[in-house]
């Protein structure tokens, strides 16, 4: 976690009162750790790599914390569960292209795409204050082979 990161959680977790704990420590850790997207239960197994007490109760409150203080997105993608972007304060403008065969998600920015948002906004009289894109497909090793090997690894 880089400085800027630590500095605004640290003073968003002093705002609520909360304390410091080992627990939330290996979540935030484990979130903030990685690049890639994660759902509930893979960011328990992560923070459990780190402190094996970390309980699912302490990262299902923790989760929303993060959401609240700006660092961390939640993305529905239409499942059961959300998945959790620890990439959205660094680039809080980009977008993502999801495989609907295996869930694996690509994050990607376009000068395009922001030249487009700002052109619709501005012909329907809005000014843009947020935007979400996700593009859905398969990914081109199902097209290929008739199978994702990425299917195993991500559910």
């Amino acid at each position: 976690m880089d400085d800027s990161t630590r500095q605004r959680l640290e003073s968003f977790l002093e705002k609520k009162g909360l304390r410091h704990t080992n627990q939330r420590q290996a979540i935030i850790e484990a979130v903030f750790g990685t690049d890639r997207h994660f759902t509930a239960d893979e960011l328990l197994v992560m923070a459990k790599e780190r402190e094996p007490t970390v309980s699912r109760a302490t990262v299902y409150r923790t989760l929303p914390l993060l959401c609240a203080s700006g660092l961390l997105k939640e993305l529905d993608l239409g499942k059961d569960f959300k998945y959790y972007d620890p990439n959205y304060s660094k680039s809080p403008d980009h977008n993502h292209i999801i495989c609907d065969d295996c869930d694996k998600i690509v994050e990607f920015t376009s000068d395009e795409m922001k030249k487009l948002e700002d052109k619709i906004s501005h012909q329907f009289g809005f000014q843009l204050a947020s935007q979400k894109v996700q593009l859905r497909g398969t990914c081109e090793q199902l097209k290929h082979s008739g199978a994702c090997e990425n299917k195993v690894k991500c559910k």
